[in-house]
């Protein structure tokens, strides 16, 4: 038996929560990649039935395996459910992302062959309109067209700098990655590192609410001694659009003071993590 039937060489965490609309899109942007050897770990925060049921069905019509890792509704809980998903990834390296975000079909491969020891990736995301998000078919992902500018022009999306998230490729994108004034942090619908540092510095804050949870653990490690990579330009994904219910004053407050402590204090560690 070969190990590419054993082990997956990464494991891609998808977060979501009762959004099957825009998790089947996702999925089937997975059943696109170049890169084949890996697995997908739906960390799933107390989503009603019916997405169980979805993730069932999409087991059968693609070639990757699903692990679901789901829990109880219990409110925003986001930290909690990603911590129970890294526990279940089976590979070295995670790959991160969101039930919202539809992978270009060299996600998986950009990061895989970008990964380094004493690194994180930080990728980027490029946003649609909920009208454009709404009419991407299996056939417009199977034909990489939600990823081609002319086909989104066409559908009415202005012309505008972050359009060469799209459109650059090879050298442009290496130059726009480096000269990016956007901090490379750990975004939570594109990011990738190794599974024993996230381990090392134990997984995510639970306490964090809706908004910068991901960045609180990329802070913990830089404290750690990690750097990072900064590929916006070049791990592509597009992001479909939705409501933020969760984003509250007193949350964004609340996180911004967990965050402000781990940097004054350099914590690498959070006693709210993976290990109680």
């Amino acid at each position: 038996m070969t190990d590419t039937l054993e082990e997956p060489k990464i494991s891609v965490i998808i977060s979501t929560y009762n959004a099957e609309e825009w998790l089947r899109k996702v999925l089937w942007g997975f059943n696109q990649q170049t890169f084949k050897n890996f697995e997908v770990v739906i960390a799933d925060d107390g989503s009603k039935s019916s997405t169980k049921e979805l993730i069932g069905q999409m087991a059968n019509e693609v070639f990757y395996p699903i692990v679901h890792v789901w829990q109880e509704d219990d409110g925003f809980q986001k930290s909690r459910i990603l911590n129970k998903a890294v526990v279940a990834c089976s590979a070295d390296y995670i790959i991160m992302t969101d039930g919202d975000c539809i992978p270009r079909e060299d996600f998986v491969h950009v990061h895989y062959i970008n990964k380094e020891k004493g690194f994180f990736i930080s990728g980027g995301y490029y946003m649609l309109p909920m009208n454009i998000s709404k009419l991407i078919s299996l056939e417009d992902i199977e034909k990489q067209h939600c990823f081609n500018i002319n086909w989104l022009k066409e559908k009415g999306i202005p012309k505008t700098f972050k359009n060469n998230k799209l459109t650059a490729h090879g050298f442009i994108s290496k130059i726009l990655n480096w000269v990016t004034p956007t901090n490379a942090s750990w975004n939570g619908h594109n990011s990738s590192g190794w599974k024993n540092d996230i381990l090392n510095v134990n997984g995510f804050d639970e306490r964090m609410q809706y908004g910068g949870q991901d960045r609180e653990l990329g802070e913990r490690l830089f404290n750690f001694g990690l750097k990072s990579k900064q590929l916006r330009y070049s791990a592509v994904c597009v992001h479909l659009d939705h409501k933020r219910g969760y984003k509250t004053p007193e949350s964004i407050a609340k996180n911004m003071g967990i965050r402000k402590k781990t940097k004054k204090e350099k914590s690498v560690w959070t006693f709210y993590g993976i290990t109680k």
